[in-house]
């Protein structure tokens, strides 16, 4: 794993934004592992991650910024931060508080479809978050 330190623009040099500016960041609990979500940033939420530590995200849908917890009080603390090898995804372990998702489960991730044995089993469902 290759470390670019403190210097933002070295990292956002790397990253490849789709023609939104926009890349797709998938955050994970640091301590469990559990993938929590899935978000957009464009390079100023970036930035903004980066200084303050605390996830900041792109809304498509609102066309701003929020900060994961600023109103909910849900927070994402980030730890680390990954980007793939193509660039064009970004991996953040993040300390979570409270549940991740806006419907109140810890993981935006609920529904299932369990594979047994090479064939398709019947659980599918929530995990019962």
């Amino acid at each position: 794993m290759r470390d670019l330190g403190g210097d933002y623009e070295s990292w956002l040099e790397r990253l490849r934004f789709d023609d939104r500016d926009l890349v797709p960041v998938i955050a994970q609990d640091a301590t469990t592992r559990a993938v929590l979500m899935l978000a957009w940033m464009n390079p100023e939420a970036f930035r903004r991650t980066l200084a303050t530590s605390r996830a900041t995200y792109w809304s498509r849908s609102r066309q701003t910024y929020w900060v994961k917890g600023e109103t909910s009080g849900h927070t994402q603390h980030v730890r680390e931060v990954r980007i793939d090898c193509d660039g064009d995804t970004i991996l953040l372990f993040v300390d979570q508080q409270g549940p991740a998702c806006h419907t109140g489960t810890t993981t935006c991730f609920d529904a299932h479809l369990v594979f047994v044995d090479g064939g398709r089993s019947d659980q599918f469902g929530a995990t019962g978050d």
